[in-house]
This record gives structure tokens, sequence and C-alpha cells, in this order.
């Protein structure tokens, strides 16, 4: 017992914040020595010693514990935050609407949430906007208004290309009809003719006025009356007109291929510095010949090249050194061939007359026209099959039709009957470019007969 107690004193040297407690039970101890001597000494002693260190244990995390701490700093940082703009309440925003079938422009309006009065009335009384109440089911209605429903602007593409706009400018409105921005992209249209060739362009959506063209592109080498062949394919990449991305008309094909009977026909279009244009094989060959036979869809030829004959209107026997083709008045009359206009008027018997000087040595005349095509006048120049008149009766005519001739070197020659010279191949200044552009162009065909090839449409 003496031991344990040398032992407390010992610890209490060291801790000497327990010194107090220690004391204590070392009178508990000699008090249970005292009442329990009949128990071993041993027992007490490690009874009591086991007593101290379990106090001393539970004392150690006590709160008056002095524990080494971890160093701590205080650390302080300025965050920006974010700014968010309050919202606006007459914030802007367009929305675009398709017309249905039996709508009207306030229905429309309607439809995305326009109450706005004034607008209504603007449409109703002002003349620039009554194209506005011819809408066509499908085409789109832009719509421009504000968080209260007013209408700050409308626009719309018609038909014929013009688009429409009305603006709020104040307290009321301003309408306009403007020629629009137009954006050309390429398209890519392929298929197998199972039926029909306006069957199987209907399939994949081809435009009608494209399938034409293809069509007359390879009129020289392939009958589509006769000569077409269930399996037969074509690939055709066209030029589609866009105004804000709304698809405004087919272009021109500038590439496409038809396989018919086995046998694969390809054209290039090539539209030369001068601005004239044609199509071309890869090797640079033109596709047609120079000239038209006809330059007018006609029902019957009435005179024919004659070195004598009874002149109609004059009532005398006179050489006619060109082709009488009848036809309704008004029917288009085209260019036989390339070539740039040298006169475009009136002039005596012919009437009005458009002339055509041609490549080299040639020339051609279309006389007794109602009217002229747009765009025609001395020096413009015309592609083969470009409209340059329209069939009339002018000048010393007794009925509507068109009276032909083709020159060389400013003699007549019978039209109808003179070997025909083949059109000029590509320039040779121009060669390397063209065949540049028909690599890029024969690889977009190639998509296409792998469209066919693995049964899409």
């Amino acid at each position: 017992m003496m031991l344990l107690l040398q032992s407390a004193r010992a610890f209490l040297q060291r801790n000497r914040s327990v010194g107090a407690l220690l004391s204590k039970l070392a009178i508990l101890a000699q008090r249970v020595t005292t009442l329990l001597y009949p128990i071993s000494a041993g027992r007490v002693g490690a009874a009591t010693a086991l007593m101290a260190l379990g106090v001393v244990a539970a004392f150690g995390l006590a709160p008056d514990t002095t524990l080494d701490t971890v160093p701590r700093a205080r650390v302080t940082r300025e965050l920006a935050l974010r700014t968010i703009a309050p919202p606006v309440a007459d914030e802007a925003y367009w929305q675009e609407e398709r017309v249905r079938r039996g709508d009207t422009v306030g229905s429309v309006l309607a439809r995305v949430g326009v109450e706005d009065s004034a607008a209504q009335n603007f449409l109703r009384s002002d003349a620039g906007a009554r194209p506005f109440y011819q809408l066509r089911p499908g085409k789109p209605l832009r719509v421009k208004t504000d968080a209260g429903g007013r209408m700050l602007g409308l626009r719309y593409l018609t038909q014929s290309g013009e688009l429409l706009t009305i603006d709020r400018v104040g307290d009321g409105f301003v309408s306009q009809s403007t020629t629009p921005d137009v954006a050309v992209s390429l398209e890519l249209r392929a298929n197998e003719i199972r039926g029909s060739l306006f069957g199987a362009a209907d399939a994949v959506a081809l435009p009608d006025a494209v399938t034409m063209q293809l069509a007359d592109i390879f009129s020289g080498d392939i009958d589509f009356l006769h000569d077409l062949r269930r399996g037969d394919r074509f690939s055709v990449v066209y030029e589609m007109r866009r105004v804000d991305g709304e698809a405004a008309g087919a272009g021109r094909i500038v590439a496409a291929e038809f396989v018919n009977k086995g046998i694969s026909y390809r054209a290039f279009l090539w539209r030369a510095p001068d601005g004239t244009e044609d199509y071309y094989g890869e090797d640079g060959k033109s596709l047609k010949k120079a000239f038209l036979r006809s330059p007018v869809e006609f029902t019957r030829v009435t005179s024919g090249f004659s070195v004598a004959r009874f002149h109609p209107f004059l009532q005398a026997w006179r050489a006619h050194k060109g082709v009488d083709f009848a036809a309704p008045s008004g029917t288009p009359v085209h260019a036989a061939g390339a070539g740039k206009v040298v006169f475009a008027g009136s002039q005596g018997g012919y009437g009005n007359v458009v002339m055509l000087q041609h490549g080299g040595a040639y020339s051609t005349v279309y006389a007794h026209l109602s009217r002229f095509a747009p765009g025609v006048k001395s020096g413009a120049r015309v592609s083969q099959g470009n409209v340059v008149g329209y069939v009339g009766m002018t000048g010393w005519a007794t009925g509507p039709h068109l009276h032909y001739e083709f020159r060389v070197d400013n003699v007549q020659r019978n039209p109808l009957t003179i070997a025909l010279p083949n059109a000029q191949p590509i320039p040779s200044g121009q060669k390397a470019a063209f065949q540049a552009q028909v690599l890029r162009l024969a690889d977009e065909l190639a998509l296409g007969r792998g469209v066919i090839l693995a049964g899409g449409e």
C-alpha cells in the first residue's frame, strides 16, 4: 500500500493539476485498509492503483486539459456576383407560323398571340398590305411581337419572289415590297425509274422544272417517250434559291447523270466568263447542236424558204428567204443559238424584230413579234433556248406567225435543210477550270449512285 502511495505522489509531482484529487484517494485508501483489513494487502493495493489510473485517464480528456492545437488562420475572399439583367417588359421576338388551308392573316396573327387592333386596321386599310390577304397554304408567315401582344413586324415571301414587309414605326406602320437577298445552294436527288420519269422524280421531291431540264439536256441522246426502261436511273445536282432559309424556287441543273439501257450519259453546266452558259460532257464537248431547227413550238410551216412566192400582204411574187412558223399570238420565241443581240426594235416589214449575231459567220432573225422578252436589247447576250420575244403579227403580216431567217455571212439560207454546225467545245483557256469543276461535281453524282444502290429515295 505504501508503494502505491509513493507512486501516486510521484505522479502528483508530474501532474500538479490533479494533486488534490489524489490526496483524497490516499485518505480513501487508508480508510479502506482499516475497514477491510481481513482482505489481503495486495488485492487492496491493486484495486486502488486501478482506480487512481482510471481517474487520471478520464481526467486527461476533461475541458481543462491543455492539448496541442492545429494552427488556424482566417481567410477572406471577395467573390464577384454575376450581373443579372432585369426583365425587359417590351422585349421583342420573332415567330414563324405556317399558313394553313382556310387561313387569313388575322387567324395566323391570332394563333401567335397578337392582340393589336391598330395592326389589324392597318392591314385592312393599307394598299401595300393587300397581298397579305392572298396567303398560300404551306408558306411561312414571320411575325415580330412584344410581350404585350403588339405586332412590331410582319414578313411574307410571295409566290413571285417578292418579300412583303410591315414594320411598326412610332405609333403607325410602314409597308413595302422588296426584292430579297437570295442564297443559292446545291441539292442532290437520285432515283431509279420503276414506272415513269416523273413518277421517279416525284418520289424524291425533284421539282418539275428540274425534271423538264433533265429531259431537255439529254434529249439529243435519249428519246424520253420511247427509250426509257425499268431500272434506268438518274442523279441530279441542281441549284435551289432560298430566302431566309425558305425554298424560293429551283434554278439550273449544274450536273446530271442518266443511265439508259446500261449506257451512262453525263452533263455539266459551264458558265463562261462572258456570261454565256451551256452543257458539256466530261471531255468539254458541247451536248447540243449550235442551233435549234425551230425556235418556236409551232403547228405547221405556213411558208417555206423560196426564191419566188406570192406574198399575201404585198399581193406580189417575191422571194421568201426565211421560214414562217404558224403559232398562236403570245407563243414564246427562243434563241436558236447562243449569241449577242445586235438589234431589237421595229424595222419596216419585219415589224418588231430581234437579230442575233452568233459566233463566226452565223446570224438569225426573228420577225413579226408582238413584244420583246424582258432584258432583250442591243448588246444583251442570250443562251440557246432563251426567250427573246413572243409571236405576233406586226409589220407585213396577215396573221400571227414567226418569220425566221438563218444567215451565213449575212446571206439567208434554208434553216430546215442546212447542215447545222456543231456547238463549240470549251475554249482551251477555260478547260482547266472546267475540269476542276467537273471533278468536284462528279463526286456529288457518285453520292447519288450510292443512294440508289443502297435502296434509298
